[in-house]
């Protein structure tokens, strides 16, 4: 394949790579107890930014995956990172939970309703109509619109719900201000975790189960992408992108064993 590494560092998308419906995928909990037992740096990546990363480690714990919490990495912490590098210490009005508000406060932001520098959209189960109408008031007369991710639609036991995307569609098309989104596919939010964990792009591997965020958002910031057949993208679906991922397997179970050769090289 043209690259090999004896050093590789790993990003993992969640839900369909490691869970899928707050059940284990088979052999997720053993490649991160392989990654871990190594001291090989790893990230995993959500574009959900209901959650807390102290949130969302209960939740993997109680499927049977020990994930540190300074190994969790939301769409919401990659938003509150990029306004503190925009706009220091500003203010914002968000729509969305305590994973988002919690990480922009983390940030030195201020939650306001009076004339905020941005308008945050972020993901909620819960939106308010009263909430929608106060964000395109305050987009229409001049805050800046930033949404943490543009996935249109959120899983549940009783099937798709709207998500930040969707109700993204609904304010631009209501202000004709379309919104920066910072959750996958941009690759800012590859960058930010690559930092986090102090790696470069050259031997890193993004793993997951979109052909449409995942694995286009690891080859635009330049990494090595897996994508594995346990999540959303099929075989078949996989082969009508433009792009190709580096490898396709039919889950994380398959790197076990294999994580410092992901590629056969041998190497």
């Amino acid at each position: 394949m043209g690259h090999v590494s004896n050093e590789w560092n790993y990003l993992f998308d969640m839900d369909g790579v490691l869970v899928r419906e707050e059940h284990l995928i088979p052999g997720a909990d053993t490649l991160i107890a392989e990654l871990r037992e190594q001291g090989t740096p790893f990230m995993v990546l959500t574009n959900n930014s209901i959650y807390t990363p102290r949130d969302l480690r209960a939740r993997l714990l109680n499927t049977g995956l020990d994930i540190p919490e300074e190994s969790i990495w939301t769409s919401a912490l990659a938003t509150a990172q990029f306004l503190q590098t925009q706009r220091p210490g500003g203010s914002a009005y968000v729509v969305g939970e305590s994973g988002l508000t919690t990480a922009l406060h983390n940030v030195g932001y201020v939650m306001t309703e009076r004339d905020p520098d941005y308008v945050v959209l972020g993901e909620t189960r819960t939106y308010s109509f009263e909430a929608i109408t106060r964000a395109i008031r305050l987009v229409r007369n001049g805050a800046r619109f930033i949404a943490t991710n543009p996935d249109e639609t959120g899983p549940s036991a009783e099937g798709p719900l709207p998500a930040t995307g969707a109700v993204a569609a609904l304010i631009e098309k209501a202000t004709g201000r379309r919104p920066y989104f910072v959750g996958k596919p941009n690759p800012l939010m590859m960058r930010s975790a690559l930092r986090r964990i102090g790696a470069h792009s050259e031997n890193t591997l993004m793993v997951g189960d979109r052909m449409d965020t995942d694995v286009l958002s690891g080859l635009e910031a330049g990494l090595q992408t897996v994508l594995v057949l346990s999540g959303i993208s099929g075989r078949d679906t996989a082969d009508q992108f433009p792009y190709r991922p580096t490898r396709v397997l039919g889950s994380v179970k398959e790197l076990v064993g294999h994580t410092q050769d992901p590629f056969g090289t041998g190497a």
